[in-house]
């Protein structure tokens, strides 16, 4: 007869996660990384093409990390004063920054070198952005003024100056890169329109209701945004001339930033009460809170959604990391390869999908290619192998198979399995005979632990009554046999005298319920 392998007892039920499902995906960032920069981190900025490595805004340095490894890649230096919002083009090969001597500077990422220097701001420049469709700079200072930027020749095509206070946050509007929303410390949130004259292009304001505006973000259809200051984020309707919508307060101080998570589904807030909160966008429901060690100046979340970087006063540069799920990594690679016929030119273009292997042609090697995903494999069946106490069972060494089956890494519902395989054999008594202190101490020791588990406890009695029938011609000569046994019976009396206890609670609040209803009855 085939010799079948132990079956391990079914585990306890689980019991039902009442988390939703936004808290569940929040809590799989499982890998935070904590980086300490010697002043605080104003900015953080993820590139929007992949391998999506982001920037660092901190002191007078912008410093760009791999992802994947954590580590520093680039660093652009070439500031004469605290640098402030750096941030990627969307291709990545350029970076846009700021600084408190009001110079707005573009940067080459690979030689690092200044490409273009703006200087019409009179104050430090705070925000720095790329236009996502037009070669175009967005600019804002503490000078009260946000600028549009010419970036083949560095002229000014726009300065708006209808605010009256430092501006701490511009955007580009996504569905129309004429339209740009700016942010201040006067407490106003303004729509301008670059296609209007400087003097008529305020089209909307929006007041945040006297807090200094801190951060702003639009949704990717243009018609919503959010803003953040106090303790306050207000939602407003661009369609209904900046009607705010939602006004809600989850945060105990200053809320610093904002941003959305890489589904564009969540909106994520970072304060000064060290809390990053993350809102449900069809109800604006706080369905997650993560706590940091310091308060948090800057957010950002990688646009493929597995990665979240936080940004704090002292200092420090939290990254938390999720892996991916395959179902993710499986409609990525659905988006990115299409099927193509055999020629040289698709594994050529591999590179920058697949990551193992290389091909080579006239001496030049093309980098990593591995077949798609859609490619025939054959698969070979691996023989499942036997665990050590299977093997010992197999070959019926009844008491090395309940060695092996109580080892520490085995789970208690494995080593009971095999107990209630020997009890099967006839053969727990084979296995339990025979040994001195040495060998037995471990068995005692693992009855011990789970003789009051109420999963394993009849069968675990029922075990030590075996070892106190084998072993009655030695008791009191054994030290170490006497105190383990002592120590079974000391956690059998407590837990006895705690279900007394429990069934005593159990008839007072069966009193109690009575009188309840008794109560209801009578009124």
């Amino acid at each position: 007869m085939e010799f079948l392998p132990l079956r391990t007892l079914p585990a306890a039920p689980r019991q039902q996660s009442t988390s939703n499902p936004h808290s569940r995906h929040f809590h799989s960032f499982r890998h935070p990384l904590f980086i300490k920069h010697p002043a605080a981190i104003t900015h953080i900025h993820f590139c929007p093409t992949k391998p999506h490595r982001y920037a660092v805004t901190s002191s007078t340095r912008v410093l760009i990390y791999a992802p994947k490894t954590g580590k520093v890649v680039k660093t652009i230096t070439r500031f004469k004063d605290t640098a402030r919002g750096g941030e990627f083009r969307k291709d990545g090969k350029l970076v846009v920054a700021g600084g408190d001597d009001g110079v707005v500077q573009v940067f080459d990422v690979n030689s690092r070198a200044i490409l273009r220097a703006m200087k019409e701001h009179n104050q430090p420049v705070r925000v720095t952005h790329f236009s996502p469709h037009l070669p175009q700079i967005l600019s804002a200072s503490d000078d009260t003024t946000v600028k549009l930027w010419d970036l083949s020749t560095q002229a000014c095509l726009s300065t708006f100056s209808s605010h009256t206070d430092y501006v701490r946050s511009a955007i580009f509007s996504a569905s129309d890169p004429s339209l740009i929303l700016s942010a201040s410390y006067d407490s106003t949130i303004r729509l301008h329109d670059v296609r209007l004259p400087e003097d008529d292009a305020n089209v909307i304001t929006m007041r945040h209701g006297g807090a200094p505006v801190e951060d702003i973000l639009a949704f990717p259809s243009g018609g919503v945004a959010v803003s953040v200051g106090g303790p306050i984020l207000r939602v407003w309707d661009l369609a209904m001339a900046g009607k705010c919508v939602r006004a809600l307060s989850n945060h105990q101080k200053t809320v610093t930033s904002v941003a959305f998570d890489g589904t564009k589904g969540r909106v994520l807030t970072g304060g000064l009460d060290n809390m990053v909160k993350v809102y449900d966008v069809e109800d604006w429901k706080v369905v997650h809170t993560m706590r940091y060690p310091a308060p948090v100046l800057s957010l950002a979340v990688s646009p493929d959604d597995t990665h979240i970087a936080a940004g704090m006063t002292d200092g420090t540069l939290s990254v938390r990391r999720r892996d991916p799920k395959a179902s993710e990594l499986g409609a990525s690679s659905a988006q990115e390869t299409a099927i193509k016929g055999g020629a040289y030119e698709y594994f050529a273009d591999m590179e920058a999908i697949f990551g193992t292997g290389h091909i080579k042609a006239k001496g030049k090697d093309l980098g990593p290619v591995v077949g798609p995903a859609d490619e025939f494999r054959v698969e070979t069946r691996r023989q499942k192998r036997l665990r050590d106490f299977d093997k010992y069972l197999k070959s019926f060494k009844y008491s090395a198979a309940l060695d092996a089956g109580l080892h520490k890494n085995v789970k208690p519902t494995t080593s009971f399995a095999l107990i209630q395989e020997l009890v099967h054999r006839d053969a727990l008594r084979i296995a339990l005979s025979g040994r001195d202190d040495v060998t037995l101490e471990p068995i005692l020791n693992f009855l011990t632990k789970n003789v009051t588990d109420p999963r394993f406890g009849e069968m675990a009695a029922q075990v030590v009554g075996i070892i106190i029938d084998i072993y009655t011609p030695i008791l009191g000569q054994s030290p170490i046999l006497d105190e383990m046994l002592g120590k079974i019976q000391i956690g059998v009396e407590r837990e006895l005298s705690f279900q007394r206890e429990l069934m005593k609670l159990r008839g007072a609040l069966d009193i109690t319920l009575s009188q309840a209803v008794l109560g209801r009855v009578e009124a």
